[in-house]
């Protein structure tokens, strides 16, 4: 989810966006990630942008992952051999805060291969960058402060002051979304107001999303009680049929021995009428 939220704002936004990571507004053009490989991609939190001599290539993501310098390279091959000639700029962008040393690796190492790639992680970028640039403005949050409630009422105002109703309602949604990373619901609610969202594209898939997952967890977690209550049924049926079993194995043997149908019945607790059948079947 906050993937496809970065991926929103870089898409709607493409020269602040370029700016930022290019150090200047370079025109980006959208690259399916379909044609660089027909081998699968990771596309949930890939952006892919070219311009005439460049393609930016961004991955944005909210936990440390030890494949991302391959990963990098992977792409960068890809991206090569469909533009030889343009020039590749790889960006990784780490939302939340951590201190594992995976967000500062840069760079895939190899016998006879290197592969470097830029690392912005957010929460060392100064918060001022994101609270002058309007499309910037959802990742603030996520900044070099430690302030980030008085850093989101900075950002509900700035929204405020906004007077195209389909801009505001896009950002407002934006950042209550990327504010989930670092505080709670309740507090993010009383800041950003929730009525400004309501005609926002990505307000509304957020709800799609939240509603199909629940779906899926709830047919999941239907499975896995339907499969508890199915094994714990089987093992009650496998112990009663077993028991049955030993039981009737008991009677025909006591049959066997000369013991009457009616002796049998008392000792093993089966019917008179199952053991008279077990009598008629013993040999």
């Amino acid at each position: 989810m906050y993937d496809n939220i970065c991926k929103f704002i870089a898409e709607n936004f493409p020269e602040e966006f370029s700016t930022w990571l290019l150090g200047e507004a370079v025109i980006l053009t959208s690259l399916e990630p379909t044609e660089l490989s027909s081998e699968p991609i990771r596309a949930d939190s890939l952006l892919l942008r070219q311009s005439e001599n460049l393609v930016l290539h961004v991955e944005f993501q909210t936990r440390p992952d030890p494949e991302i310098p391959l990963r990098m390279l992977d792409y960068w091959v890809r991206i090569h051999r469909r533009y030889p000639r343009k020039q590749i700029h790889q960006v990784v962008i780490y939302l939340k805060q951590t201190e594992s040393p995976l967000v500062k690796q840069n760079s895939f190492q190899a016998p006879n291969i290197s592969s470097k790639f830029t690392i912005i992680r957010l929460w060392e970028e100064p918060t001022d960058l994101f609270l002058k640039t309007v499309g910037l403005l959802p990742f603030a949050i996520l900044s070099a402060t430690d302030e980030p409630v008085k850093v989101l009422t900075k950002m509900a105002a700035r929204i405020e002051e906004i007077s195209d109703t389909k801009l505001k309602s896009n950002l407002a949604a934006s950042s209550f979304i990327l504010a989930g990373l670092l505080l709670d619901k309740e507090t993010i609610s009383k800041i950003l107001r929730k009525d400004i969202m309501q005609e926002s594209v990505t307000y509304q898939l957020i709800l799609e999303e939240g509603l199909l997952q629940g779906k899926q967890e709830g047919l999941l977690q239907g499975k896995q009680e339907g499969l508890l209550q199915g094994k714990q049924e089987g093992l009650l049926q496998g112990k009663q049929e077993g028991l049955l079993q030993g039981k009737q194995e008991v009677a025909v043997n006591l049959l066997k021995s000369g013991m009457n149908t009616k002796q049998v019945a008392e000792l093993t607790g089966l019917t008179l009428f199952k053991v008279e059948e077990l009598n008629k079947t013993k040999e």
